[in-house]
């Protein structure tokens, strides 16, 4: 008799395990995801900007496992795990598994603030991204309409959370709109009119994980943007479109845009002690969560236990969930134990600052390109 593998995720790491079971003899595959779609996450801020549909960055599940006769989907959101039950309680119904694949992904951290919860305006989701996209437009013609220039900036200044790869992305696609295409599309708007970027990081620089050498080109060519960074400073507050921070600076702006930081999904059901840094799930080294036989984690929720390398996880990237995914259904699939350990093989990091400018490291730092090659 096949297994029932429910797989809650259909990010990178549900896709890839998916692509590789969903056909075999001895599994009974089901996807569970809160949306009817997968999407790529390193285009959402291309899609906040009004530069790319939703639709070039996203896919019906559906689709993607016509061809797999093992697998099926369903839409629902994940409310309860009942490990002792070998069962899932989602907002429209229950499932049972004999596997069960936690492949759920991180969500923005607004680190308890009800006003910047409120008033800001997360990146993590495509609804997310819509939200800035159709915020930016409607406030770009507002200003139009102004025509008083401490209301235009207030409108035209945007504030963004976090120097990392979205947080860099974001200030630099926005600094190429302000220098060229609000000129040409908003004649009404001049020079002095158009606020500030300003890019606001806790750490001591930007794109605080990867290379010395891409933080110094990213550091620079954004300056040359014209973008303002704010380093070793966070965002306390944002009321009364006043963004508060921590160095007591108070920018006037009715646009803050958080990129901050992210931390895992918790779900009722599972023993506290199982969560680590960010609320990850702990777990051994072939994936399978502290204390449980049968639930795995993988991904970025997934706080993978045993690589000297990465004592406080493997970094919440691309390639670790897809690599984590491929060695579990490796795993899964054999017959004779034992099993083969996860070991993450670094292939480098990529962040882009703007139009033909970004940076590559390759891993531990022995190469590195910059620019148009980037």
């Amino acid at each position: 008799m096949r297994k029932t593998v429910v797989i809650v995720g259909g990010g990178f790491a549900g896709l890839e395990l998916i692509k590789r079971i969903g056909n075999s003899s001895k599994y009974d595959v089901i996807l569970v995801d809160a949306n009817n779609y997968n999407f790529f996450p390193p285009l959402i801020y291309q899609v906040s900007t009004g530069f790319m549909e939703p639709s070039a960055i996203s896919y019906p599940f559906r689709k993607i496992l016509r061809n797999l006769k093992n697998t099926r989907f369903r839409l629902g959101s994940l409310i309860k795990v009942v490990p002792c039950e070998n069962k899932i309680i989602l907002s429209n119904g229950e499932l049972s598994y004999d596997i069960l694949v936690m492949a759920t992904g991180t969500e923005s951290s607004l680190f308890g603030n009800e006003n910047i919860e409120k008033n800001s305006l997360p990146m993590k989701t495509i609804s997310d991204a819509l939200t800035p996209r159709n915020t930016i437009l409607t406030r770009l013609d507002r200003a139009t309409r102004y025509h008083d220039q401490e209301q235009r900036k207030r409108l035209l200044t945007f504030v963004i959370a976090g120097a990392g790869p979205t947080g860099v992305e974001l200030s630099g696609i926005l600094s190429e709109m302000k220098n060229s295409i609000l000129k040409k599309d908003y004649p009404e708007l001049s020079e002095s009119d158009l606020g500030k970027i300003y890019l606001i990081d806790g750490q001591s620089a930007v794109l605080n994980t990867m290379s010395k050498n891409s933080q110094s080109y990213t550091y620079s060519k954004l300056n040359e943007l014209g973008v303002e960074i704010k380093l070793n400073c966070l965002v306390k507050d944002f009321k009364e479109d006043i963004v508060l921070l921590s160095d007591g600076t108070k920018i006037e702006s009715k646009n803050l845009i958080w990129a901050a930081g992210v931390t895992a999904k918790a779900f009722n059901g599972f023993s506290m002690d199982i969560f680590g840094t960010g609320k990850r799930l702990k777990t051994n080294s072939f994936n399978l969560v502290n204390g449980y036989d049968n639930i795995y984690a993988l991904g970025d929720c997934a706080l993978v236990q045993g690589d000297i390398a990465y004592p406080e996880g493997h970094p919440q990237l691309a390639q670790p969930a897809i690599q984590q995914a491929k060695n579990l259904a490796f795993n899964l699939e054999r017959d004779k134990s034992p099993w083969t350990p996860f070991n993450y093989k670094d292939k480098g990091s990529l962040a882009i600052i703007g139009r033909n400018k970004a940076v590559f490291d390759l891993p531990k730092e022995k190469f590195f390109i910059k620019g148009f090659i980037a």
